[in-house]
């Protein structure tokens, strides 16, 4: 039994938590069953485990062990001039490579993150240049109402005023949330209109823009901007050459985390 047939047993729909058919066997897989492979899962591949749930959104509690457990290992396997680049900034900067190292394996179509532009408000503050009446000379007196030859439009003077008014937040359309879904509509196939024109059917080929992935990673360049606050001198070279590569290798490791948590459970799951 694979590890994401688990999650049925989260959120049961039904009495059946098992990715098999149905069936009134003694040796079927129960809910106890379930529980007790979870557990000796969690004894040998604790980390993979909790990133896997912590990516299924069932516990934030998993997430944050799973990201402590990257951070633990990001400070024991830093390279030395990673280590000698960011001095008393290290212990900041590898909790910063965990989060989006985390944040990168539990990306989908369905993530959403807070927008840069408008820091979540989905408004943001334009200037709008309007036209104001002004009376350098006074207000008319009551008299110019009744008067034809003065009109009280001559005491009246417009000038140009430049205000600052809220505005809807063009990046994320008001809503204060990007979607990471891509313009495929998370389907990771687009319709490719050269071959659809040539033979007359609709054919697909895979999106370019996410590799058929169906949703947008995160760009190396957004890690980069993040270090910069507290490491300005971190160029562009130096990150390429160095920082990028530890924070690939960090994103790998949760992967092949989570695959050992699969194959313990696997066998905590295989009925003899």
């Amino acid at each position: 039994m694979k590890l994401e047939a688990s999650l049925k047993h989260f959120s049961p729909q039904g009495l059946a938590i098992t990715d098999s058919s149905k069936s009134t066997s003694p040796d079927r897989i129960t809910g106890t069953d379930i529980m007790a492979a979870l557990g000796s899962t969690s004894s040998r591949a604790r980390f993979g485990l909790a990133a896997f749930l912590g990516k299924a959104g069932v516990s934030k509690t998993d997430e944050q062990q799973a990201i402590q457990a990257l951070y633990r290992y990001a400070m024991e396997t830093a390279p030395a001039n990673l280590r000698k680049t960011s001095g008393a900034d290290f212990g900041w900067c590898m909790g910063v490579l965990a989060q989006f190292a985390f944040a990168e394996y539990s990306r989908s179509a369905a993530s959403r993150s807070t927008c840069t532009s408008c820091g979540g408000r989905g408004t943001i503050s334009k200037s709008q240049q309007t036209r104001k009446v002004t009376y350098p000379w006074g207000k008319a007196p009551f008299w110019a109402n009744k008067s034809r030859a003065v009109r009280p439009s001559d005491w009246e003077c417009w000038r140009e005023v430049t205000e600052i008014i809220p505005a809807q937040c063009d990046e994320c359309g008001g809503k204060g949330t990007i979607s990471a879904r891509c313009r495929c509509g998370g389907k990771g196939e687009v319709l490719d209109r050269t071959a659809t024109k040539e033979r007359g059917t609709p054919v697909f080929k895979t999106c370019e823009r996410c590799s058929g992935n169906g949703f947008s990673a995160i760009s190396a360049a957004t890690v980069h901007r993040a270090l910069l606050k507290r490491l300005p001198d971190l160029h562009q070279s130096s990150w390429s050459r160095n920082w990028k590569r530890f924070y690939e290798g960090l994103v790998g490791k949760i992967h092949d985390e989570e695959k050992k948590a699969d194959i313990a459970f696997q066998k905590a799951t295989l009925n003899d």
